[in-house]
């Protein structure tokens, strides 16, 4: 396995994944389904709905002209079908790891560990267009930058050693 990533050997094209991607959704109880790209800056998302929630992914994408592409890992430079040989590797890696993450979850939920909410609040979009993720980041942020933060183990004494 190539730089210890996974999937990064893999052979699966993007649409196979994507549409695979699609399949577990319904499969486990999605009632929506929709996928979409940007290119600058270069991402995916996939969207649906499971459990009258509304979720979004998003995946950075890798742009075509990254060094990682251009040049092999000792410095020399590639051939215009080498970089987009390693560039379409590397969507096809990602895509992989997305269905991953998605499957593992889903499997998660279905077999009563957690809660779909549990799993893809993240990702849950609010009416405002943003996800839980992008809407609490940078409060998060804030949060811990006052250093103001709870013990660790609440209810277990006052910090100090027991």
């Amino acid at each position: 396995m190539s730089g210890g990533k996974y999937a990064s050997e893999t052979s699966v094209s993007v649409d196979k994944s994507r549409t695979e991607i699609e399949r577990t959704l319904t499969r486990f109880g999605a009632t929506a389904f929709a996928y979409g790209w940007v290119s600058d800056p270069p991402g995916a998302q996939v969207m649906f709905e499971l459990d009258g929630r509304r979720m979004r992914m998003s995946v950075p994408m890798p742009k075509p002209g990254d060094r990682q592409f251009t040049h092999t890992p000792t410095g020399l430079e590639r051939s215009e079908a080498g970089m987009r040989n390693e560039y379409d590797k590397e969507l096809r890696r990602l895509w992989r790891a997305l269905l991953l993450i998605i499957k593992a979850k889903l499997e998660a939920i279905a077999s009563g560990i957690v809660t779909a909410e549990d799993e893809f609040l993240p990702h849950v979009v609010l009416p405002s267009g943003e996800t839980v993720r992008e809407w609490v980041g940078p409060q998060l942020a804030r949060l811990y930058g006052t250093q103001a933060m709870p013990a660790l183990l609440p209810g277990l004494g006052d910090g100090e050693d027991s």
